[in-house]
């Protein structure tokens, strides 16, 4: 909830900022028929109209007509807004509130849930729609950040990260490891940023060699200290050197990277098991992408 905003009915200015939404209404009080000096509080919480940006990342039919909509906005976080009559084929609206679309919206506050009013296409991101595989890892990318975040708080290098994203899947060679990178990023500005270079139990660097990763832990295991230790998998070289790489250069320059198809396989699997430990859910989008690879996804 905003802050209350004082407006003032007398000699001087009269105005008031929505600390909220960055608007001022400050003007003459010369201009005015003011008739008392009296004070009262304006709660930004009834402001009825904003704007934002957005990227639609989960949409669901809702009545006969419209569509509830997850967004995830720049300021606001993650937000939900209906869009009515949007499934009607007459709407105006519909094409700029597709899945993956980032548009620039009016929003209505409601009593439950905000409505779009307005909708304007920013990026439509037509190679993911054209492309049944680049659509499913938009999906999984999607799905990352509705199931990470809660509703309402404010990261905008997150929603910089899912934006660049959905430009990198629309014409990467390597979607595997763009993705991997996109997960690193994604961990790291959450909070659940893996530890590669020491370990975790011990706190000694790592040497190469045999070492652990442990989803429980958070991060790598020395050859000592994950030999026994429950639920700790062994890490082959290449994969901590590439992991490594990824969290720590940036999109440019990973993109680069060659990789054997067993080397993917050993990422995705250790990555989705960190993810969905972490979540302590599964993906739906990974099950979908098992089977359109025709090939099992995290194992």
């Amino acid at each position: 909830m905003g802050k209350a905003v004082q407006v003032w009915h007398g000699q001087g200015r009269v105005g008031g900022v929505n600390e909220e939404r960055g608007i001022s209404n400050e003007g003459s009080a010369d201009s005015l028929l003011v008739t008392s000096l009296t004070c009262y509080s304006l709660p930004m919480h009834r402001e009825r109209l904003y704007r934002t940006e957005a990227i639609v990342i989960k949409r669901s039919d809702f009545g006969e007509a419209d569509r509830l909509l997850t967004l995830y906005t720049p300021r606001l976080g993650k937000i939900r807004a209906i869009a009515k009559g949007v499934r009607k084929p007459t709407s105006r609206k519909s094409g700029h509130v597709e899945l993956f679309t980032h548009s620039q919206l009016l929003i209505a506050k409601g009593r439950n849930l905000d409505i779009v009013t307005q909708a304007e296409t920013v990026h439509a991101f037509r190679p993911l729609r054209e492309d049944l595989l680049r659509t499913t890892y938009a999906y999984y990318a999607a799905e990352l950040v509705d199931l990470f975040v809660e509703e309402g708080i404010e990261n905008r290098p997150l929603f910089d990260l899912l934006l660049a994203m959905l430009g990198w899947l629309g014409d990467a060679s390597d979607l595997d490891l763009t993705t991997r990178f996109f997960e690193l990023r994604l961990l790291s500005l959450l909070g659940y940023r893996p530890q590669l270079f020491q370990c975790v139990a011990c706190r000694r660097p790592i040497e190469p060699g045999t070492n652990f990763f442990s989803a429980a832990d958070g991060g790598i295991l020395c050859a000592d200290c994950g030999q026994n230790h429950r639920g700790a998998q062994e890490i082959t070289l290449n994969a901590l050197k590439v992991l490594r790489f990824l969290q720590t250069r940036d999109y440019d320059t990973c993109r680069r990277l060659r990789l054997s198809r067993p080397l993917h396989r050993e990422l995705e699997t250790m990555m989705y098991h960190y993810i969905t430990y972490t979540l302590e859910r599964s993906l739906k989008s990974v099950t979908f992408l098992k089977t359109l690879r025709g090939q099992w996804v995290g194992k």
